[in-house]
This record gives structure tokens, sequence and C-alpha cells, in this order.
């Protein structure tokens, strides 16, 4: 399961209904590729869509679907929200991860 802090939940919906999402009926697709300067990178972005190998969970009112492949790498992970001036955006706490590069945007195991 993927937690979401309320600072990520607000920012979220916030971002959702900008780009024309419906944040109580659409969804959050979180994922990770190789790439980045830890060797994974995490993917998020909306979708209306979910697919038949997607595991979909909801914490927080947001409603969140991840690939079967990339679940195995997430379970646990915390999605937050740093805003501000020193604000990095959104950043994942991922108990999986043995190291995060300094932009929080890719992590090995």
């Amino acid at each position: 399961m993927i937690k979401v802090s309320e600072p990520a939940r607000k920012r979220v919906v916030s971002l959702m209904e900008d780009d024309g999402f419906d944040p109580v009926n659409d969804y959050v697709r979180v994922g990770v590729h190789s790439g980045g300067c830890s060797g994974l990178s995490y993917d998020l972005k909306f979708d209306k869509e979910i697919q038949p190998e997607d595991k979909v969970f909801e914490d927080n009112g947001i409603k969140i679907a991840v690939d079967k492949k990339s679940f195995l790498y997430l379970v646990g992970t915390v999605l937050e929200y740093s805003g501000g001036l020193n604000g990095k955006g959104f950043v994942f706490n991922n108990p999986n991860a043995s190291r995060t590069c300094g932009c929080g945007e890719s992590f090995s195991l």
C-alpha cells in the first residue's frame, strides 16, 4: 500500500483539477523505471483508467494505481509534498530504498 500525506493530498487535488482530472474518480499513477542517478526512478502522473494488472489503493481521498512490477518496489511508501522556497515538491519516503539521490527522485535497493 502507498500512503499519501495531507500536504501531498492537497497538492495532488490542485494539480489534478488544473490538468482537467477529477480527484474523486481519476487516479494518480505511481511507477518505477530504470534510470536516474541511483538506478531506479519514480514516475508520477494522472490517469483516467486502470489496467488489468494494476494494484489500486485509496489513501487520504486519493486513488492510486500502480503496475504490478512497480508495486514490489513501492510497498510501504509515503508520498509527501514539501513546498515553499526550499521545498523539493513531491518526495517518496520509501522504506525499501537502501540509497536515494539528493533530489529524491531516484533510488536503489
